[in-house]
């Protein structure tokens, strides 16, 4: 069976009521709740975590990324600032697509660079909250596609 993890880093657990012209208004809870949705419709099996300690979101990962599931990852500001998460994405060889609900590119310099995207498969941002559904959108077919191959 397919599988997702939905990790999200520092001050996510905010989302909906911190700085919200820049976040919008609709809550983590309420991501979830979308993804939870489209999980049950498309069959695949999903888990949804938030931390705002950069050690428990590495562990996230590794357990995603050994288990062969996808990653959907919202790491907030570690994006800019984490080695470990990025060397969490690559030692566990995980699927992963970077997700961020602004346009970081159209924000302050610093959050222009990545550690994680160079390891990701894809990034997706600046698309509020749909950005976690276009991430899922993105990710379950590539799944599906490594599954289907056969072991070497």
């Amino acid at each position: 069976m397919v599988a997702v993890h939905v990790l999200n880093g520092p001050n996510l657990n905010l989302l909906g009521t911190r700085e919200p012209a820049t976040y919008g208004a609709v809550t983590l809870a309420g991501v979830e709740e979308r993804l939870k949705a489209k999980a049950l419709a498309a069959g695949v099996e999903l888990t949804f975590r938030q931390t705002n300690y950069e050690g428990e979101l590495v562990s996230f990962i590794q357990q995603a990324g050994l288990a062969g599931a996808g990653i959907v990852i919202n790491a907030g500001a570690y994006t800019h600032t984490s080695v470990a998460l990025r060397d969490a994405i690559k030692g566990t060889e995980a699927l992963a697509i970077e997700v961020h609900v602004s346009n970081v590119h159209a924000r302050e310099e610093f959050r222009h660079h990545s550690y994680m995207a160079p390891v990701c498969v894809g990034v997706i941002c600046g698309f509020g909250v749909a950005s976690y559904d276009l991430a899922f959108d993105a990710i379950v077919p590539l799944l599906q596609k490594r599954l289907a191959k056969p072991a070497a």
